[in-house]
């Protein structure tokens, strides 16, 4: 799902993959939209388990840089192909199944907030204005995300990514105080 994309993976597609007989499968998922809630559960467990991993440490500009290198680094490997797991399935989902929309919505909302709680973190430490909204340039920072995957998606080139983090980075950094 995450390479063909949800709607072109069939059930006989992740039969094939998981090497599981049609009667396997359905003991486990009643239809293909049971399959896809369950995936879009994990992967969102799995983006939040590992943006916790550097995002639960945060506490300086060099931290978000680091973050950032990290995320362009991983999708780098990648040359820009496929995109953010959890955007890609929004894009396909958010109009076609509110169950798994509520969960991409609040993956993204809980991913989100890490970031906010790092860049308060910040402020408590001093490095970051306390005129700095840390809501707003969080989720500022999730849309520059998202919308560099998307670009790099498209162009199979991380390039859109990075000019777009950078450019989020360059806005936080005006908040710096140190």
């Amino acid at each position: 799902m995450y390479v063909k994309g949800v709607n072109a993976t069939t059930l006989d597609d992740v039969r094939a993959a998981s090497s599981t007989s049609k009667s396997q499968l359905y003991q486990h998922f009643a239809d293909k939209d049971q399959l896809v809630r369950a995936v879009v559960s994990r992967r969102a467990g799995q983006v939040l388990e590992r943006e916790q991993g550097y995002l639960e440490r945060l506490r300086s500009f060099r931290g978000l840089q680091r973050w950032r290198d990290a995320l362009v680094q991983r999708n780098a490997l990648q040359n820009g192909a496929y995109g953010c797991a959890l955007g890609s399935m929004a894009s396909e989902l958010s109009d076609q199944d509110d169950e798994a929309r509520r969960t991409l919505a609040e993956a993204f909302a809980e991913w989100t907030g890490l970031i906010a709680a790092g860049l308060r973190r910040m402020q408590d430490g001093g490095s970051l204005s306390k005129s700095a909204d840390p809501d707003k340039l969080a989720v500022g920072l999730m849309a520059a995300l998202q919308g560099g995957y998307l670009l790099a998606e498209t162009q199979h080139d991380i390039t859109p990514m990075e000019t777009a983090l950078d450019m989020a980075l360059d806005h936080i950094r005006s908040f710096l105080t140190k």
